[in-house]
């Protein structure tokens, strides 16, 4: 029975939201389920759907993929790791992308078909990687910034892969050197075309357009970018993909990045997953279910292959062979280009739909492995080298006797249980006053920055009696809860007053409808974050209206003495419990250890002219609040940023490539 367009598409996004929401359920990438609906509603199942009349819009979907892999992009970024990402990540595409041709060409596929599996499968999937090293707070610790380095690398290899496809597939299957000569030159001479088009002229539209305050226009504005940039490299005779990821190197480094980032990814999400849809009705299931077995030794032998060769190459660069199976582990897998580049040769001829099913299924196989092996990626390591299984985080807990030690100087300190944007205000406060604290908090990630910015703060959970034995609990002066998380922030006060009974605790919560319940279990003082906001709005309204401050101060004593009971009890509408966004980009801090070979090393902070302000700078023992702009930067340095984030990212990135 055949259905119309609208209808194919009708049952598309039904599928789609049907078998997304139940791989989420089951912890899987939504690729996978995209690809799913695809196999079963296509030629070779159900046959309700026809791939070819949805072969431009998941083109299109493929542009917005790789386009949103270009804004990931970042030149500068890529100088500054130049070592991981021109030595690791050129040694690893190069060996297995060779490995891979001569295992083709053993098994009788010929070498053009070879090339494109192999440039499929060389190639990890930046957006799994980067997501799970994410949740596991692992991005920042070596083996991450390793896989890091090399999916940047391989960012670059798949511009080259996508020029010379095109090629394989004309003059019948021979390669013709002059013409594929002629193609690179081609891509190159249109990436320095495309560049200096997104420094000089794209910026100047996309500054013009962002003073009109118009969404439309901006959204507008970034499809037309992503669109024409792949109809000039598709009139160039090279593939439209191509386009799409040079646009989004174009706009990468521009201040637009993140709006361009959020605009865009409606429209890709629907296009992409049109994309993956295709490649799942092109798969044969007869041809799976009777190559099944191939699919598994493909898909084992991949991760084998692609693991031993990173696994080899980091090893003998880096001396470091846990870290080397680490990053190993982490980029064993195909990738989502590899879809993009297999439906391009399938296009193009130079791959049967058979060899496209089997490469297909393998990368699928191997990226649902993939969040488990990079899960237990430490653990495997340890295992394979006999070692003690390390922490799954990037940052180690401290021991009960490293915290003594910090500790044991301090009395009638203050601790800080939560060291988010509350807990760091409160120490701001406190160091100028010469007030002692210590800190604790469980994000491996914040622990990590805090102590390289030289705060006293340590790794640790405030509902372990251990914990706070050691940071001196029974002397402490006064302990501030800060805790966001309801259950963990009243568990830890049950302990604290379970070990402490007459520490005085001051606990912050988000607003009030626990309020009763945190004085009840011994809370000192509460203040709801949201209720404080609103008197100290008040304060600064009475002031304007001039009422007398001692009036304003009895009013909102008296308020705060009767526990808040004036606030309680609104008119609730839509949004009450909405958090809604006020336009402006909160400011982070973040400290920069500057190395040898950075940039910065031996200049002055006036010369750099950096776009974050430099509110300290930390030289050994020694710690300079808003140091002079005559300060000359030395290797060792810590430079704490502070500013919105692509001011901070901005500073970083000249500290380090300039």
């Amino acid at each position: 029975m055949e259905h119309s367009l609208f209808e194919q598409l009708l049952l598309i996004l039904v599928g789609a939201v049907v078998a997304t929401t139940l791989f989420r359920r089951l912890n899987m990438p939504p690729i996978l389920a995209y690809i799913a609906v695809g196999v079963v509603i296509g030629p070779f199942a159900l046959q309700m759907a026809d791939p070819h009349e949805m072969e431009l819009m998941s083109e299109l979907g493929v542009v917005f993929l790789l386009f949103m892999l270009g804004l990931e992009f970042s030149l500068p970024r890529m100088i500054a790791m130049r070592r991981l990402v021109f030595g690791l990540g050129a040694l690893q595409v190069a060996m297995t992308t060779v490995a891979l041709i001569l295992i083709s060409l053993a098994l009788g596929i010929d070498l053009n078909s070879g090339i494109v599996i192999a440039g499929a499968l060389a190639l990890s999937s930046t957006a799994v990687v980067t997501r799970e090293l994410l949740r596991l707070n692992q991005l920042s610790a070596p083996h991450g910034q390793i896989s890091f380095g090399i999916l940047l690398f391989q960012d670059l290899a798949a511009v080259f892969f996508l020029i010379i496809v095109p090629v394989l597939g004309s003059n019948g299957g021979e390669i013709n050197s002059d013409e594929l000569f002629m193609s690179l030159l081609q891509g190159a001479g249109l990436l320095l075309v495309l560049l200096v088009l997104g420094r000089t002229v794209l910026p100047a539209l996309f500054k013009e357009i962002a003073r009109s305050r118009s969404d439309e226009l901006f959204v507008l504005m970034a499809l037309v970018t992503a669109l024409a940039a792949a109809w000039i490299t598709h009139a160039a005779g090279l593939s439209m993909a191509l386009g799409g990821f040079l646009a989004g190197m174009m706009l990468g480094e521009s201040h637009y990045k993140h709006q361009l980032e959020a605009d865009i990814r409606p429209f890709r999400d629907v296009l992409l997953g049109l994309f993956f849809v295709t490649v799942g009705m092109q798969l044969n299931l007869d041809t799976l279910i009777t190559n099944w077995h191939w699919i598994l030794i493909c898909g084992g032998s991949l991760m084998l292959l692609k693991a031993a060769i990173i696994a080899l190459v980091v090893g003998r660069v880096n001396r470091d062979g846990h870290n080397a199976l680490r990053s190993a582990l982490c980029l064993a897998q195909g990738g989502e280009f590899g879809f993009a580049l297999l439906a391009l040769g399938l296009g193009h001829g130079v791959i049967s739909s058979e060899l496209n099913a089997i490469i297909t299924a393998t990368i699928i196989f191997s990226m649902v492995i993939t969040p488990l092996l990079i899960g237990f990626n430490g653990q495997i390591a340890s295992f394979l080298l006999r070692e003690k299984v390390p922490e799954t985080s990037s940052v180690k807990e401290p021991s009960i006797e490293e915290l003594n030690d910090a500790s044991e100087h301090l009395d009638g300190h203050v601790i800080i249980c939560g060291f988010g944007r509350v807990g760091q205000i409160v120490a701001r406060f406190l160091r100028p006053l010469d007030i002692p604290y210590i800190a604790i908090d469980s994000d491996p990630f914040r622990t990590h920055e805090a102590a390289q910015a030289g705060e006293p703060m340590f790794y640790g959970d405030a509902r372990r009696a251990d914990i706070l034995k050691a940071i001196g609990a029974e002397r402490a002066r006064l302990l501030i809860l800060t805790v966001p998380d309801h259950s963990e922030s009243m568990a830890a006060l049950k302990q604290i007053k379970r070990n402490c009974p007459n520490l005085p605790v001051l606990v912050r919560t988000q607003d009030d409808s626990k309020l009763e319940l945190y004085q009840n279990a011994g809370a000192t003082e509460v203040v709801p974050e949201a209720l404080e906001g609103s008197l100290m709005l008040v304060s600064h309204i009475l002031t304007l209206l001039e009422i007398p401050e001692e009036d304003i101060r009895s009013r909102i004593d008296a308020v705060r003495s009767e526990r808040y009971q004036l606030l309680h009890g609104f008119l609730h509408g839509k949004r009450s419990k909405k958090i809604t966004d006020a336009g402006d980009p909160n400011e982070l801090r973040h400290p920069v250890t500057l190395t040898d070979d950075c940039y910065a090393s031996g200049r002055t902070l006036e010369s750099l002219a950096l776009k974050a302000r430099v509110v300290a700078l930390k030289r050994g023992d020694i710690e300079l609040g808003s140091p002079p702009d005559e300060e000359v930067l030395q290797s060792g340095d810590i430079v704490i940023l502070t500013g919105e984030p692509s001011q901070v990212e901005a500073a970083e990135e000249r500290l380090f490539s300039g």
